[in-house]
C-alpha cells in the first residue's frame, strides 16, 4: 500500500518558497481551481497550498470546509503525480468558486489536475 500522509513535509508553509512560486509560477485553470506550480530542485517532497478566497467564500467554516475536502483528496490521489516520475513541484490550488462543493464533486478535479501537472511544461527555478 502506497503511503497516504500528508505529512508537514508536504505542505506549503515558507513565505519565501510561496512568493517565489506566485511570482515564478506557471499556471492553468481547471474549474474550480486555478493552479500554479513551479519545478523544485533538489526536493524529496511536492509541496501543496490550497487556497480559498474569502472574497469567494466569506464564513471560514466554510473556506475551511473546501480546504479540508481538497487536502484528502490530494492525499487520496497523490501517487498519481508520483508514478509520472517528474521532478518535484511546489503546487498551489486556489479555490475560484463561490459555491461550496463537496468531496464527490472536489475529488474528480483534483485527479484530472494531478495528471495534468507532469505533461504541463514548468520553467525551472
Amino acid at each position: 500500500m502506497k503511503d497516504c500522509k500528508f505529512s508537514k513535509k508536504e505542505r506549503l508553509h515558507s513565505k519565501k518558497s510561496i512568493k517565489e512560486l506566485f511570482d515564478k509560477g506557471s499556471s492553468f485553470f481547471l474549474y474550480p481551481f486555478k493552479v500554479i506550480c513551479l519545478d523544485q530542485k533538489g526536493a524529496d517532497e511536492n509541496q501543496l497550498l490550497v487556497s480559498v478566497s474569502k472574497r469567494k467564500l466569506r464564513k471560514a467554516v466554510h473556506r475551511n470546509y473546501i480546504k479540508r475536502r481538497v487536502k484528502e483528496a490530494y492525499r487520496l490521489n497523490k501517487f498519481l503525480l508520483e508514478e509520472s516520475g517528474a521532478t518535484k513541484k511546489l503546487i498551489a490550488l486556489v479555490y475560484v468558486s463561490q459555491e461550496l462543493m463537496g468531496y464527490h464533486q472536489i475529488e474528480p478535479k483534483v485527479k484530472k489536475i494531478l495528471d495534468r501537472i507532469p505533461k504541463a511544461k514548468f520553467p525551472n527555478t
